[in-house]
């Protein structure tokens, strides 16, 4: 009998976040499921991984036909070492997500959704990061699940170039359609909220939101998902700015 594909699960919000699920659902029909997850919610840790502290797998229950692991460890450690352990055999699609809250715009660089699909894709294994334009642990995925079929269909019929991965968003409920973009130009405004705890010590909380530094541009994520629609965008692990190589000789 032909082997199914394996398709390969995991995200920031740890293995217990309602999305980790949605998504297993999702792609169960595509193939064999696999999910490795952090143990605890790991949001924000972009491509971090453990080197000064042991790693420990937990395997639990199963879900909907998929095998279900954590690690005590960041995204990418829950990429990285089954790879590298106990997968009896490569990957034919890393997905990650459905991440609460949204990775477009410059998130894309600070989520720990992304980093393990960019890890995916760093050893060749077309990947894909999906997420919700919604913190909420109780949000509606009714309208984005049949296009994340759709979208995991099509990328293990047609695969990705070699260390690509997409980046997918959507809106909170209807969607209008899809758009494949770019990153949209952004930043936060990264506030910080002073606290003083019971000891009279001050500590500090991140607070802040995301800024579009081209908000009428209707090449980019942040445009469209505006809109009502949700957004493909196509990143590289490569960070090279190759169109500088020739400008920068002529000064060095």
């Amino acid at each position: 009998m032909e082997e199914k594909p394996l398709i390969f699960i995991s995200n920031d919000d740890s293995i217990n976040a309602p999305g980790l699920r949605r998504l297993v659902d999702c792609v169960k029909c595509l193939g064999d499921v696999v999910v490795v997850a952090p143990e605890l919610p790991q949001s924000g840790m972009s491509s971090a991984m453990t080197i000064n502290s042991p790693l420990r797998v937990k395997q639990y229950d199963d879900y909907n036909g998929a095998k279900m692991y954590s690690v005590n460890g960041t995204p990418v450690d829950c990429v990285k070492l089954p790879l590298h352990t106990f997968l009896d055999r490569m990957p034919n699609l890393v997905v990650t997500g459905i991440n609460h809250g949204s990775n477009a715009g410059n998130n894309i660089l600070y989520s720990g959704t992304m980093g393990a699909a960019f890890e995916g894709a760093m050893v060749g294994i077309p990947s894909i990061g999906f997420s919700i334009l919604s913190h909420s642990m109780d949000v509606d995925f009714s309208h984005c699940a049949p296009h994340i079929t759709n979208i995991a269909r099509k990328i293990l019929e047609n695969g990705l170039p070699y260390r690509t991965c997409l980046n997918v968003n959507f809106p909170v409920g209807e969607i209008k359609g899809i758009k494949v973009v770019r990153t949209a130009i952004s930043h936060w405004t990264e506030e910080y909220m002073k606290y003083t705890d019971p000891h009279g010590k001050d500590f500090y909380w991140l607070t802040g939101s995301i800024i579009n530094e081209e908000p009428d541009c209707d090449e980019t994520d942040l445009y469209w998902l505006d809109r009502g629609y949700a957004t493909i965008v196509p990143a590289q692990t490569s960070q090279d700015a190759t169109a500088l190589i020739e400008p920068l000789k002529k000064i060095f």
